[in-house]
């Protein structure tokens, strides 16, 4: 019989299509067996989540375990978006990472305030931001216990 083992969705919102490539690769090349998506701006994301526009489908848009954020996107900027997340009694349960290239102080309060669950600055190197999606991957697919009953977490057969 085939072990059972838990997928986690991770869904990335980020207008740089490079960082979303690296990410993809970092992450579906890592044996945690994290299931990656990624959405371009603030009001793709808000749409994936509530299933409508061009997400409808909740197999083709499966609820994430974690969302990687950015905060300077087109449209609805990530702290918008982290807000309007966080007052949502379906969504505000869903870790929300700040991946961003600010290291303002003030771009950090206001995260932490708006309900962030942790703030990361992008590396500059390649080797630096791979190291960092790693670690960031083994907290949340390893060691954070997420909350029961999500879609976010997916049962596998091997």
């Amino acid at each position: 019989m085939s072990a059972q083992k838990k997928r986690v969705v991770i869904l990335m919102a980020d207008d740089d299509s490079g960082d979303i490539q690296l990410a993809r690769k970092v992450l579906d090349r890592s044996p945690l067996r994290s299931d990656f998506r990624s959405v371009s701006d603030g009001d793709s994301l808000m749409d994936y989540l509530h299933r409508r526009g061009a997400y409808p489908d909740a197999a083709a848009a499966p609820r994430p375990g974690v969302i990687l954020l950015d905060l300077n996107m087109p449209g609805k900027l990530g702290l918008e978006a982290l807000r309007e997340i966080k007052s949502d009694p379906e969504l505000r349960r869903i870790p929300v990472i700040i991946l961003t290239t600010s290291n303002a102080a003030q771009d950090i309060v206001r995260c932490y305030d708006s309900g962030a669950n942790a703030f990361m600055t992008k590396p500059a190197t390649f080797d630096a931001l791979r190291d960092l999606l790693l670690a960031f991957e083994h907290y949340w697919i390893t060691t954070a216990t997420l909350p029961d009953g999500t879609e976010g977490i997916r049962e596998l057969r091997d």
